[in-house]
């Protein structure tokens, strides 16, 4: 089967250490000897791949495949990393089942005690090797792949950890996870000391869609004022977001189908917080609407409503596609609504 989607973050600047604080090299060299040690060893899924668990799964996320269903099932290849969690209550004991090594929370408290004590996921990646069976045991080992050099980013300075995990259904390899955390220290954008610095006049960008090998044809229909559809070759299903395989049919060939641009609101949130100006052309940062527009074609996609006030729209609105230029770098898919919508 293809490799998974990967999602990223490219690396920063390195960032110059804060008064008092341990200099980035140090502690980066405290850090790098951890790198290709274990991060778990011997770790075993809670429960057997099972179809109780397929099924909720496809139900979350709208896969009707008929490959997951009957006697002859298979488990969504993306439900990889699922086999292995521990749920939200682990079980109590050194022998929980996880497999996690002494040096990975080694790592962790040297990062916490130099006052990295915060952490967000940034990119992960898989590669499927072998479809999971219900009945199938799962067992793990992972190992700390790379510890980076000290970086900046908005959320503050900190260290990306890379883990590898492989994944084996009755001892045979069925598939790697690439996880990667920022563990960091997080910054101060309210400090008069960042007020001061930034120039008045500095532009405020929206973030960065990421694409990626599976989604990169779409941006490219942007970027021509397009906004394309995949279709499967094989069942002719019509599937958005954009997907490796069909999840009607399972099949690994598409073409595209180019959208009408007509639609209708079929849900709705209202963003107050946090206030950024690059949402608004004004300025203001907000309050804005995101809409879950359902297109003529049948598909549904996310993205901001514009031409009413935030509090005018609603369900059923019908809404027509245009492309708004926020900034020389990026164009979005947006979608226009009327007043007497």
């Amino acid at each position: 089967m293809k490799p998974g989607t990967r999602a990223g973050q490219a690396d920063a600047p390195e960032a110059t250490p804060a008064h008092g604080a341990e200099a980035p090299d140090q502690l980066y060299e405290r850090l790098s000897v951890y790198a290709g040690r274990p991060a778990a060893t011997a770790g075993t899924g809670r429960d057997p791949v099972n179809a109780p668990m397929i099924r909720h799964w496809c139900e979350a996320m709208g896969d009707t495949s008929p490959a997951y269903r009957g006697p002859d099932a298979v488990a969504p290849p993306t439900m990889l990393q699922a086999w292995t969690m521990r749920g939200l209550s682990p079980d109590p004991g050194p022998d929980d089942g996880t497999g996690r090594s002494a040096a990975y929370d080694e790592m962790l408290r040297l990062l916490d005690g130099a006052g990295y004590t915060s952490v967000v996921a940034t990119d992960c990646e898989q590669e499927y090797l072998r479809s999971l069976r219900p009945g199938d045991l799962i067992t793990f080992d992972a190992v700390i792949e790379s510890v980076s050099r000290r970086k900046t980013t908005k959320l503050g300075t900190g260290y990306f950890v890379t883990t590898r995990t492989d994944v084996r259904a009755d001892g045979e390899l069925a598939g790697t996870h690439r996880f990667r955390i920022l563990k960091y220290r997080p910054a101060q954008p309210n400090s008069a000391k960042r007020r001061t610095a930034e120039p008045a006049d500095e532009p405020r960008l929206r973030p960065r869609p990421v694409i990626n090998r599976d989604n990169a044809g779409f941006w490219d229909g942007v970027a021509e004022h397009r906004l394309l559809i995949q279709r499967c070759t094989r069942c002719a299903t019509l599937r958005f977001p954009w997907l490796p395989g069909c999840n009607a049919c399972a099949g690994q060939e598409w073409d595209t189908v180019e959208a009408s641009g007509e639609g209708t609101v079929f849900s709705h949130v209202v963003m107050h917080h946090p206030s950024f100006p690059a949402f608004d052309p004004s300025g203001g940062g907000g309050p804005y609407a995101v809409a879950l527009v359902e297109l003529a074609e049948g598909v549904r996609i996310v993205g901001n409503v514009t031409g009413v006030p935030y509090d005018k729209v609603r369900v059923g609105l019908p809404v027509r596609l245009e492309f708004l230029r926020t900034d020389p770098d990026l164009e979005l898919p947006v979608f226009r609504a009327s007043e007497g919508g």
